[in-house]
Protein backbone atom coordinates (compact mmCIF):
# COMPACT_ATOMS: atom_id res chain seq x y z
CA UNK A 1 0.00 0.00 0.00
CA UNK A 2 0.88 3.51 -0.63
CA UNK A 3 0.99 6.18 2.33
CA UNK A 4 2.04 9.87 2.51
CA UNK A 5 2.16 11.08 5.86
CA UNK A 6 0.92 14.06 7.71
CA UNK A 7 3.25 16.22 8.91
CA UNK A 8 2.46 15.70 12.23
CA UNK A 9 3.24 11.80 11.92
CA UNK A 10 6.78 13.49 10.76
CA UNK A 11 6.96 15.22 13.69
CA UNK A 12 5.88 12.56 15.94
CA UNK A 13 8.29 10.30 14.91
CA UNK A 14 11.30 12.51 15.05
CA UNK A 15 10.49 12.60 18.36
CA UNK A 16 9.59 8.61 18.91
CA UNK A 17 6.31 10.13 20.49
CA UNK A 18 3.88 8.24 22.18
CA UNK A 19 0.90 10.06 20.15
CA UNK A 20 1.89 7.63 17.29
CA UNK A 21 -0.28 4.45 18.11
CA UNK A 22 1.44 0.85 17.78
CA UNK A 23 -1.05 0.43 15.00
CA UNK A 24 0.25 3.17 12.74
CA UNK A 25 4.23 2.58 13.77
CA UNK A 26 3.63 -0.90 12.10
CA UNK A 27 2.16 0.14 8.73
CA UNK A 28 4.99 2.84 8.19
CA UNK A 29 7.41 0.39 9.11
CA UNK A 30 5.72 -2.48 7.17
CA UNK A 31 8.50 -3.94 4.28
CA UNK A 32 5.52 -3.83 1.86
CA UNK A 33 4.01 -0.02 1.93
CA UNK A 34 5.56 2.88 0.38
CA UNK A 35 6.39 5.71 1.89
CA UNK A 36 5.85 9.60 1.32
CA UNK A 37 6.31 12.61 2.33
CA UNK A 38 5.22 15.87 0.88
CA UNK A 39 8.39 18.17 0.04
CA UNK A 40 5.68 20.84 1.76
CA UNK A 41 5.78 19.63 5.01
CA UNK A 42 9.92 20.63 5.70
CA UNK A 43 8.38 23.85 4.72
CA UNK A 44 5.85 23.65 7.13
CA UNK A 45 8.10 22.12 10.02
CA UNK A 46 10.61 25.01 8.91
CA UNK A 47 7.85 27.76 9.50
CA UNK A 48 6.59 26.23 12.45
CA UNK A 49 10.45 26.00 14.02
CA UNK A 50 11.09 29.78 12.89
CA UNK A 51 8.00 30.89 15.21
CA UNK A 52 8.67 29.31 18.10
CA UNK A 53 6.20 26.99 17.34
CA UNK A 54 7.76 23.63 17.01
CA UNK A 55 10.85 22.67 19.45
CA UNK A 56 12.93 19.50 17.80
CA UNK A 57 15.59 17.37 19.33
CA UNK A 58 17.28 17.41 16.12
CA UNK A 59 17.64 20.15 13.77
CA UNK A 60 15.83 20.27 10.24
CA UNK A 61 19.04 19.42 8.57
CA UNK A 62 19.21 16.15 10.51
CA UNK A 63 16.16 15.25 10.03
CA UNK A 64 15.82 16.22 6.32
CA UNK A 65 18.86 14.35 6.16
CA UNK A 66 17.53 11.34 8.25
CA UNK A 67 14.46 11.09 5.94
CA UNK A 68 16.47 10.78 2.95
CA UNK A 69 18.68 8.08 4.38
CA UNK A 70 15.24 6.36 5.16
CA UNK A 71 13.44 4.48 2.74
CA UNK A 72 10.76 7.30 2.99
CA UNK A 73 10.27 8.70 -0.62
CA UNK A 74 9.61 12.74 -1.22
CA UNK A 75 7.81 13.86 -3.56
CA UNK A 76 8.32 17.58 -4.79
CA UNK A 77 5.87 20.06 -5.35
CA UNK A 78 3.95 19.52 -8.66
CA UNK A 79 1.92 22.13 -10.38
CA UNK A 80 -0.79 19.16 -10.62
CA UNK A 81 -0.69 19.54 -6.94
CA UNK A 82 -1.36 23.08 -6.84
CA UNK A 83 -3.54 23.09 -9.58
CA UNK A 84 -5.61 20.69 -7.44
CA UNK A 85 -6.12 22.63 -4.97
CA UNK A 86 -8.66 24.66 -6.83
CA UNK A 87 -10.99 21.95 -7.13
CA UNK A 88 -10.63 21.44 -2.99
CA UNK A 89 -13.87 22.04 -1.59
CA UNK A 90 -12.70 24.65 1.47
CA UNK A 91 -13.07 22.64 5.26
CA UNK A 92 -9.81 22.93 5.87
CA UNK A 93 -7.69 26.31 5.96
CA UNK A 94 -4.34 25.59 6.58
CA UNK A 95 -2.41 25.62 3.25
CA UNK A 96 -0.10 22.77 4.31
CA UNK A 97 -2.69 20.12 4.93
CA UNK A 98 -4.43 21.70 1.41
CA UNK A 99 -1.57 20.61 -0.59
CA UNK A 100 -1.04 17.44 1.20
CA UNK A 101 -4.58 16.20 0.42
CA UNK A 102 -3.92 17.43 -3.06
CA UNK A 103 -1.40 15.56 -3.40
CA UNK A 104 -2.99 12.04 -2.01
CA UNK A 105 -5.30 12.61 -4.87
CA UNK A 106 -3.08 13.43 -7.63
CA UNK A 107 -0.64 10.72 -6.32
CA UNK A 108 -3.55 8.11 -5.28
CA UNK A 109 -2.02 7.71 -1.69
CA UNK A 110 -3.94 7.47 1.39
CA UNK A 111 -2.78 10.12 4.21
CA UNK A 112 -1.59 8.60 7.64
CA UNK A 113 -3.17 11.67 9.76
CA UNK A 114 -5.18 12.31 12.74
CA UNK A 115 -6.14 15.54 11.76
CA UNK A 116 -9.97 15.55 11.49
CA UNK A 117 -10.75 18.14 8.60
CA UNK A 118 -7.93 16.15 6.09
CA UNK A 119 -10.65 13.40 7.36
CA UNK A 120 -13.59 15.42 5.63
CA UNK A 121 -12.20 15.59 2.21
CA UNK A 122 -12.96 12.71 0.05
CA UNK A 123 -9.55 11.55 0.26
CA UNK A 124 -8.44 8.40 1.47
CA UNK A 125 -6.85 8.35 4.59
CA UNK A 126 -6.58 6.14 8.18
CA UNK A 127 -5.62 6.55 11.71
Amino acid sequence: MNYLLDTHIIIWLAKDSDELPRKIKEIIRHPENIIYICSASFWEIAIKMSLGKLELELSLDKLMSDIKASDFNILQVEHEYVTNLLALPYIHKDPFDRLIIATALEEDLTIITKDEYIQKYDVSWIW
